[in-house]
């Protein structure tokens, strides 16, 4: 029977040259935007959540990302040999109909639980990726009968939290309140390394709902709160910096803002133009795991005085006088 590809790559809003963390960060979005206790009844999204989760499944997996890839170029040729009965050698990259693959992002127990014992994945990720047609990925099966099923551990929880780009900048400790399955309610201290992006998960083991095998997690989704003053490209912040006319004529320093309150002083050479773009190095958002810092770059904003008197107006119009048409210094 023929299945329809999947272009899992599309689903997911990302190129085939994607990162590992440009397919993380696509997906975190995606399944928090389409999961099922955020859209309750809704069938649509939850469609869309089973494709996310199964995109996510093949293309976070270095082995499975690699088969798929060689797949998609030889897709059409599989589909006719399909067609023919599947006679003889199937073409490269397509000989993966009947392999059992074991799965290591996916948590068969959470599926299920989602989405009862129905498989959510299509019959395309089952061909290539998945069991033997007649067995659910998650039953696996031995000698034809269904293997007992392990103690499952407690559900996990989830919570949200709001931090400032300060907080981000040098890392924090918060206070999260949140109810638990019982209706109690529980506080917990909530340690936020620095650099945590916006959309990062952090895990806190043991914390989530009691089960015949421990306890679950409580997996708290970080939002990182805009900043006006700055602008996040990853590592690198962007700010502006406020020259005077005097200092950015003549040369000088200037106080640049840095997220967690404190300040560095640029030194601003003579005849700096205004919109230049000053690079502080190491003075952006800390890397969340190593020693590696980005730049800080400072748009340089030159400040025209204002509300001169007559004396500094005629100053002004003697020192115009000195200049070539177009601003030049004059001989």
């Amino acid at each position: 029977m023929a299945v329809d590809y999947k272009d899992y790559y599309a689903t997911l809003g990302v190129s085939r040259t994607a990162s590992e963390q440009d397919i993380r960060k696509a997906f975190r979005k995606l399944a928090r935007q389409y999961h099922p206790d955020v859209n309750p009844d809704n069938k649509a999204a939850e469609a869309k959540f089973k494709e996310v989760n199964e995109a996510y499944e093949v293309l976070s997996d270095p082995e499975k990302r690699r088969r798929y890839d060689e797949l998609g170029a030889h897709w059409k040729d599989y589909e006719q040999w399909q067609r023919t009965g599947g006679v003889g050698t199937p073409p490269s990259g397509a000989g993966y109909g009947g392999g059992r693959v074991e799965y290591h992002s996916v948590d068969p127990e959470h599926l299920e639980d989602l989405f009862g014992t129905q498989s959510p994945f299509s019959s395309f990720f089952e061909t290539f990726f998945g069991s033997q047609p007649d067995e659910a990925p998650w039953q696996e099966r031995r000698h034809g009968r269904p293997r007992p099923r392990a103690p499952r551990r407690g559900a996990d929880y989830e919570a949200a939290l709001d931090i400032s780009l300060a907080d981000a900048y040098r890392g924090t400790t918060q206070v999260l309140q949140f109810q638990m399955a019982d209706g109690a309610t529980k506080r917990l201290e909530v340690k936020i390394p620095a650099g945590v992006e916006d959309g990062a998960v952090i895990r806190l083991a043991g914390q989530g709902a009691e089960g015949p095998a421990g306890r679950g997690d409580l997996l708290v989704h970080v939002h990182v709160r805009p900043d006006p003053r700055f602008e996040r490209h990853d590592l690198d912040l962007r700010t502006h910096v406020e020259v005077p006319l005097v200092t950015a004529v003549l040369g000088g320093e200037a106080p640049v803002p840095l997220p967690d309150g404190g300040r560095v002083l640029l030194t601003i050479p003579p005849e700096t133009q205004n919109g230049r773009v000053f690079r502080l190095r190491g003075k952006g958002m800390p890397r969340r795991r190593g020693e590696q810092r980005g730049n800080l770059y400072a748009e340089a904003v030159v400040l025209l005085p204002t509300h001169l008197t007559d004396a500094q107006q005629e100053a002004f119009r003697a020192f115009a006088g000195t200049l070539e048409p177009g601003g030049a210094r004059g001989a």
